[in-house]
């Protein structure tokens, strides 16, 4: 049943008061306290497998521990680690042949990340955050035992801080012992901040969270501050290694011999992240002395938009070879609108580093991804192709580069078609690589068809370009490769709507591994299905239609329509079927979901494309979007299950701003609710979501895609809601902030509500609560019970 809306409207005149959190009805209180499924992580052996469930939702306590915002960073300065980092709620060790599992007891006041194997699968490692430090912890597989490495505080401000070395022993990032009190703020300041540019272009995101005065330059440096150190896991022994410094990544050579180290150097920027600043990427021996230099990039604030900065990148050892590194380099300085045959070049270079590198493979378009088969004489290389938003994946022998060859050659979108992701596996030492049995490699994927997605693993032949289906979900459930085990066996995550997830193991027979049962037995009551249908256009259009526990046939009830629009370069992917029916319905967080358990009928994911020419796509965007949104509409009335006169719309981010639009645009809606949205793209001049142009470059289409330039005549209500502590590139609070200025200055219906601590998704209970109230309640007013009937 639809609840009164009297507490809300009393909540409505006090809202400029300060409020405290509001609790969500009793029964969506009772998911949110539901344990979740664990996720598996089996040994490198395969003999044995971790159940790791974390914490679902942190309190708002939590949130506000301190946090630095530095460098495009946010860490905890007193732990020198992730701020609000996540922790687990549960962990528990079972053997994989068979046994019950064993619960492993964490210690009070200590908030664990996930752990992570060793690569022979003796012992497992966690981080652990206390009031004060990072911490390193040691889990033993034999007796579940974990122990602390005593006298090490962890430093994972500029990354990981922790990686496996070929001996079994760790290298670290440590906060220097003796390094002192941080640097204090000036009491005065000590002159104007002046930033000059000389007339070179150097357009940029609109990143949040950077440096700002040179206050902040010495705090980042002193926070980023890091000792390397090498713990045995065995001994509990920390020793030094090298000097400390600025350090971002760290990787030692699959041999253990040498050390890549990316150390960070000023001058520091004001207008883009860490990632951006001069960076030296050395080569470092055995007594942690530098012998070889790979790189040295200074500061890259003028990389072009959808460009890459010059010079090595993604440089790292070649996994299975003693000490060799591998990087791309552009050969268009960067640019993509640069005319070159060539956009990208991958090289490799071995120990001691006197020849000159050697190029693997030339591409035509962008350089994303490198990997390696455990083999030694296979790497895989993917490009991507910017204007036709192409993929493609060559496979290349290290020793005979000219005869790499194309394997995968297909839409980025092209969901039907795509060939999955390589599996991976852990090395001995420490190093990943892709799984191979024989020359053969091993494929996953989501296995997306009309009807659904149906996952897969695949055996892919490299010599002959060829696949072998060893296993495809059923037509009933939904059923996903987890984990390739040795001897051909694997294990897959198992579920349906009637049947909560379990792990299964696959073998000479299938084996049960786990037998979760369902928390929810109430949630069974929702029912789902794939709905399929056209856009005036042609264009093939679908929505997962959802049905209250309490719907009876033939009744027409309010309804929500949730989506997120994307760019396609051709209607066929497009309307391309995402999503599967099979799953088991579980909700949690701020998931628009919960609507379901007060009576209102769900169109969730309903697609909503904007197709076209990636140049000038967003040019119809107002069309193609209201155009899926009247067909969702219309579909869903056709079914009879909706009151066409009593729908809301809603969406979080892209979609937020797709909802502010169809409020201000069209009548088809009696409501909207848009979180962490931006809604005036003149705050994101040089480009937004895939639009390439600038605003200087296409005025009018930023101006009319703009909801704030309609702030006049919005046709229904909207509820904003905004994280203060936004850090996603585009959507500064500041946008929401100013549509509500200007909404409630034209007179419109709107109500605003920030989210103190909170960034682009909301993570405390707390929150997760209050915005779920806050939700319920808008459209409880404008499209329940106590909604005046539209004529």
């Amino acid at each position: 049943m639809l609840r009164s809306a009297a507490p809300f409207l009393c909540a409505a005149v006090l809202a400029a008061q300060p409020t405290p959190y509001q609790k969500a009805p009793a029964a969506i209180r009772a998911v949110l306290d539901a344990p979740g499924t664990p996720s598996f992580l089996a040994s490198p052996k395969g003999d044995a497998f971790l159940l790791v469930e974390l914490a679902r939702h942190p309190s708002i306590r939590d949130l506000a521990q301190p946090m630095a915002r530095l460098a495009g960073l946010r860490f905890n300065p007193r732990t020198r680690g992730p701020h609000a980092p996540p922790r687990l709620r549960s962990l528990a060790l079972q053997p994989m042949e068979g046994g019950p599992a064993r619960s492993i007891a964490l210690p009070p006041d200590v908030a664990f990340g996930a752990p992570r194997w060793a690569p022979d699968g003796t012992r497992f490692i966690l981080t652990g955050a206390t009031a004060d430090a990072t911490e390193l912890w040691i889990g033993e597989t034999a007796t579940g035992k974990l122990r602390r490495i005593d006298g090490l505080r962890l430093n994972a401000v500029l990354g990981d801080a922790i990686d496996w070395l070929p001996d079994g022993t760790l290298l670290c990032k440590a906060v220097p012992a003796a390094q002192g009190a941080p640097p204090r703020p000036p009491e005065v300041p000590v002159g104007p901040r002046i930033q000059e540019n000389e007339g070179k272009a150097a357009p940029a995101p609109t990143y949040q969270d950077l440096l700002q005065n040179a206050y902040d330059e010495d705090l980042f440096e002193f926070l980023g501050q890091s000792q390397l150190v090498r713990v045995d896991p065995a001994a509990g022994t920390v020793k030094p290694f090298g000097r400390s410094g600025l350090y971002g990544d760290v990787r030692p050579s699959p041999d253990g011999k040498l050390t890549l180290v990316a150390r960070l150097r000023r001058p520091f920027s004001y207008l883009v992240p860490a990632s951006q600043f001069p960076v030296r990427e050395e080569v470092w021996n055995a007594a942690g002395e530098p012998i070889h230099t790979v790189a040295d990039l200074p500061l890259a604030e003028g990389i072009p938009l959808e460009g890459v900065r010059t010079g090595p990148r993604h440089i790292h050892w070649r996994p299975t070879e003693p000490a060799t590194l591998a990087w791309a380099e552009a050969l268009d300085g960067g640019d993509p609108k640069r005319k070159a045959e060539f956009r990208d070049h991958v090289l490799m270079q071995a120990a001691p580093f006197a020849a000159a590198p050697a190029e693997l493979i030339r591409l035509k378009s962008r350089f994303t991804s490198l990997e390696w088969g455990e083999r030694g004489d296979l790497a895989v290389v993917r490009e991507y192709e910017r204007d036709r938003r192409w993929t493609r994946t060559w496979l290349a022998d290290p020793a005979a580069p000219a005869s790499a060859r194309l394997a995968f050659d297909l839409s980025a979108h092209d969901r039907y078609r795509d060939p999955g992701t390589f599996v991976p596996r852990l090395l001995p030492n420490g190093h990943s690589a892709l799984r191979q049995d024989g020359k053969a490699l091993f494929l996953t994927g989501t296995g997306a068809t009309p009807d659904g997605d149906r996952p897969f693993l695949d055996r892919f032949d490299p010599a002959n370009l060829t696949t072998r289906r060893l296993f495809r979900s059923g037509e009933t459930v939904y059923e996903s490769a987890v984990a390739l085990l040795p001897a051909g066996r694997f294990v897959t995550r198992r579920e349906s709507p009637v049947e909560p997830p379990n792990y299964i193991l696959h073998g000479a027979a299938e084996k049960a591994l786990t037998a979760f049962k369902d928390p929810l037995p109430d949630l069974r009551k929702i029912r789902k299905r794939l709905v399929k249908y056209k856009r005036p256009d042609g264009v093939d259009l679908s929505f997962t239609l959802y049905l209250p526990p309490d719907y009876k046939e033939g009744e027409r009830r309010p309804a929500v329509v949730w989506a997120y629009p994307l760019e396609f370069t051709d209607a066929g992917t497009a309307g391309q079927v995402s999503g599967s029916a099979n799953r088991f319905t579980t909700l949690g967080g701020i998931t628009h979901l919960f609507f379901l358990l007060s009576g209102y009928v769900v169109l969730d994911s309903a697609t909503m494309p904007v197709v076209g020419d990636p140049k000038t796509v967003n040019d119809t965007y107002l069309d193609q979007v209201i155009a899926s949104a009247k067909a969702a509409i219309d579909k869903a009335d056709e079914l009879g299950v909706i009151d066409p006169k009593r729908v809301g719309v809603g969406g979080h981010s892209y979609g937020a701003f797709m909802t502010a639009n169809l409020l201000a645009h069209s009548t088809l809606f009696q409501a909207g609710i848009a979180r962490s949205g931006a809604y005036n793209r003149t705050l994101t001049p040089f480009g937004f979501q895939s639009e390439r142009r600038t605003l200087w470059e296409a005025p009018e289409m930023y101006l009319k895609v703009s909801p704030f330039m309609a702030a006049d005549h919005f046709h229904a209500p909207i509820l904003l809601i905004h994280g203060e502590a936004d850090n996603n590139s585009g959507t500064f609070p500041l946008q929401s902030e100013r549509l509500y200025a200007a909404l409630k200055g034209n007179g419109q219906k709107v109500r605003y509500v920030t989210l103190p601590l909170e960034s682009h998704g909301y993570a405390a209970r707390e929150s997760v609560e209050h915005t779920l109230w806050e939700m319920l309640r808008w459209f409880d007013v404008h499209l329940g019970a106590e909604a005046p009937k539209h004529q």
